[in-house]
């Protein structure tokens, strides 16, 4: 424990750096250049988080859907204070060759992740990626590759890092050692998010290229669940709640205790209640991820009730002294035996930042989460200064998505893995390990190739 308190110390030192402010100023140099890629619902969160901290100056934009794209492009010229509507473009490789971006926000779906992130960093700009950071390993690990490659600053949209109350709970209660020796954590989401249409197949809309919204991800027939919000019910676009849910709360935990890479991976589940719907995703699963102190046990059920209402979905790091819970909403700390609990709520900040409201009305902003969006978005705003890593930077994203890749491969093969981050290997398993990487559909070439 003495050695976890000392790398969780220094990494929420590195928090609290980061969420002071930016050192750019904008009345003395210009102002940043932004672009977005990925026009829904979190690039729009994201990207108005970052205008709301920093008065930047959005100037392109790119979706695969003209309508989204244009709507996005509308709104943004209502916002920014020159009143510039963005330009706009549907492919990415178009917006990036006018190198003149300083920073590049990517919320596309996640099998999207990979490509236009080498390609921003590869133009000279700083990115902001949202998690995962790719739908398979070796996409993932050539991701970090690249932004080491290029030095650019990489932010991973693991943003429970950033979150106010979150950074709170590590101070207060790890840091301050009130755990006591941690030998186990649970992570979970019991949320029922899982699909449970069977829409029939039809021709893509008008306003959507289909053909490069599947990109390098195997080609499925069109139905109204795979674009704008449903997309996560197919295994072809990212890597179901494991990928989506699990990687949040086991970064976390990661953050939290200052872990690396698990040692192995194993999980179990597949679809056992819900056989109607069209979703192909697990509707049960249970992982667990081997460090060298301590196990984390993940657990995701979309269907019947939550053990613990109040957490449904979230971490709880178990100690000898007590028990810590954390979710997006708040924390709860008991101490074993009695004494002193501690509670924590989500900082909200509707009344300086109004637009929360009207964004939460607009297009579904989680009110929770937004100021630790901004706070994450000041961190990178930092590092990109000082040109140093953010704390959620690209390895650390890395690192929480290849694990998470990790427990559906094991799922799929029935067996653990032990993984070797060095040759990024499974160790003594070639099937499993050509499963690291996925075939990319031509034209598209797989970054690891």
């Amino acid at each position: 424990m003495d050695r976890r308190n000392f790398l969780a110390g220094t990494a929420v030192a590195a928090s609290a750096s980061a969420l002071a402010s930016s050192a750019f100023a904008a009345s003395d140099t210009k102002k940043r250049r932004v672009g977005l890629i990925g026009c829904g619902w979190y690039g729009k969160c994201d990207l108005m988080q970052l205008m709301n901290i920093e008065p930047v100056e959005v100037v392109s934009l790119c979706d695969v859907d003209s309508s989204m794209l244009d709507q996005c492009a509308d709104m943004i010229a209502t916002r920014q204070a020159s009143k510039q509507r963005p330009r706009t473009y549907a492919n990415y490789n178009d917006m990036l060759a006018e190198k003149d971006l300083d920073i590049v926000l990517i919320a596309t779906p996640d099998h999207w992740h990979a490509l236009p992130m080498i390609a921003a960093v590869e133009s000279g700009a700083d990115v902001y990626v949202q998690k995962p950071t790719g739908v398979d390993v070796l996409e993932s690990k050539a991701m970090l590759d690249a932004a080491r490659r290029t030095g650019r600053v990489v932010q991973v949209g693991t943003q429970r890092r950033s979150t106010p109350h979150l950074i709170d709970a590590k101070k207060q209660v790890v840091d301050a050692g009130l755990l006591g020796d941690v030998a186990y954590a649970e992570v979970c989401c019991y949320y029922h998010m899982r699909a449970r249409k069977n829409p029939p197949d039809t021709m893509p809309p008008a306003n959507l290229d289909y053909e490069a919204w599947t990109g390098p991800a195997p080609m499925r027939p069109y139905n109204e669940l795979v674009h704008p919000r449903s997309w996560r019910a197919f295994m072809e676009y990212g890597n179901g709640i494991v990928g989506d849910m699990c990687v949040h709360m086991l970064d976390l935990v990661r953050w939290q205790l200052g872990l690396g890479w698990p040692q192995r991976v194993s999980s179990f589940g597949g679809i056992y209640v819900d056989h109607e719907s069209k979703a192909n995703i697990s509707d049960t699963q249970t992982a667990t991820f081997e460090f060298d102190e301590l196990n984390v046990n993940w657990t995701h059920r979309s269907w019947g009730a939550a053990p613990d209402p109040e957490y449904p979905w979230a971490a709880v790091i178990y100690g000898d002294k007590g028990t810590l819970k954390l979710s997006v909403n708040k924390f709860d700390f008991e101490p074993r035996g009695g004494g002193k609990k501690l509670h924590g709520e989500a900082v909200i900040e509707t009344d300086k930042y109004p637009t929360d409201l009207t964004d939460q009305r607009d297009w579904a902003l989680e009110l929770p989460v937004a100021s630790a969006i901004r706070g994450h978005m000041r961190d990178l705003l930092d590092a990109i200064d000082k040109r140093s890593k953010p704390v959620a930077d690209i390895e650390q994203g890395h690192i929480s998505s290849a694990s998470c890749i990790m427990a559906n491969i094991a799922m799929k093969l029935g067996r653990s893995l032990q993984f070797d981050p060095e040759t990024h290997t499974i160790v003594g398993d070639e099937q499993a390990t050509a499963l690291l990487r996925r075939e990319y559909r031509k034209p598209y070439v797989h970054p690891a190739t």
